[in-house]
């Protein structure tokens, strides 16, 4: 799961962008990161510890995505101390969730 090959060729965003696109999601995850848990077969729930700026750099990041991978629906619902990410897809693209899936559970030590 290092490469990028399960990001599909519907994605926007610039091949060379890719990279940091992903870091920041591995960076989200690493830092922030308390459980996955799938509630559906095309839908990942996030859940984030809350801090100061938490929830608008989730909005943003989850608004950035959808503009370059438009097959992403995403949720996201503050908490006192948690900030939630709901994940979703259509059939055609659960693949792509479950490589996002993947790689938060990876950074999360499989806390499911």
């Amino acid at each position: 799961m290092t490469g990028l090959e399960w990001v599909p060729q519907s994605c926007t965003l610039p091949t060379a962008d890719r990279p940091l696109r992903v870091a920041e999601w591995d960076t989200l995850f690493a830092e922030n990161l308390r459980q996955v848990t799938r509630p559906g077969p095309r839908q990942v729930r996030l859940d984030l510890a809350a801090g100061p700026g938490m929830e608008d750099r989730v909005r943003d990041l989850a608004a950035r995505e959808s503009g370059c991978c438009s097959f992403f629906t995403f949720t996201v619902t503050a908490q006192p101390d948690a900030v939630l990410l709901d994940v979703a897809v259509d059939a055609a693209y659960e693949q792509v969730l479950d490589a996002l899936a993947a790689r938060a559970d990876a950074a999360c030590g499989g806390a499911r």
